[in-house]
Parts: structure tokens; C-alpha cells; sequence
């Protein structure tokens, strides 16, 4: 029997929710966050969902390095680059600059 992803789908889609403007995070660190640790690849499909869904702002969500690997899945190749730089991201050869001062981590920014 298939395993039902849509609950891991949504859990991802609540925290990128939660992503500032401005701000970006990776795959890994989501996943990190949601307790399965070495799943990056499943947010990966769950981001490569999401890019029509107009309140999740998937463009904030990069590999581990910054770069905008998933702006294939938008509507055209740059739109993920121009949604980060209205937000104030700079981007240079498809990754973000100065990444690290850019990075959200859930683990830390979600922290009770």
C-alpha cells in the first residue's frame, strides 16, 4: 500500500508558510524541523507540488548552498529569482548571495 504523503505535504507547506520575506531556507532544514532528518528530498517533491499554490511562497525554499534549484517547477525559469529579489535577495548565477545572513532555520526561529 502506497504511503500518504499529503500530511507531510501540508506539514511542509506550514512551515514555509512562515518563512519572512527576505529571508530563505533549504530543503533540509524543513525537514530537519519536522523530525525527519535526511527526507530533503521529499520536501524537494512537496516544493515541486506547491508552486501553484499561491499563499505557500515557495521561492524562498533552495538547496543547502542557496541555489535556486527549483525554478524549473515555476510558471517561467526566472520567476523564482525575481519573486526573491523584490523581496530584497540578491541573486547572482541562480544562487543567493551572502546565503548564510539570508537563512532561516526553523529549528531556531520556531523554537518554543
Amino acid at each position: 500500500m502506497a504511503k500518504d504523503h499529503s500530511n507531510f505535504f501540508n506539514d511542509v507547506y506550514e512551515v514555509v508558510r512562515l518563512i519572512p520575506s527576505g529571508r530563505a531556507t533549504n530543503y533540509g532544514a524543513i525537514a530537519n524541523y519536522l523530525g525527519t532528518k535526511g527526507s530533503a528530498r521529499m520536501v524537494g517533491w512537496a516544493m515541486n507540488a506547491a508552486h501553484g499554490m499561491a499563499d505557500v511562497p515557495a521561492h524562498r525554499v533552495v538547496n543547502r548552498a542557496g541555489v535556486l534549484t527549483g525554478k524549473s517547477h515555476f510558471e517561467t525559469p526566472t520567476i523564482m529569482q525575481e519573486r526573491l529579489e523584490a523581496e530584497g535577495v540578491e541573486v547572482v548565477n541562480d544562487k543567493i548571495k551572502n546565503f548564510d545572513k539570508i537563512f532561516w532555520d526553523p529549528n531556531t526561529e520556531l523554537a518554543l
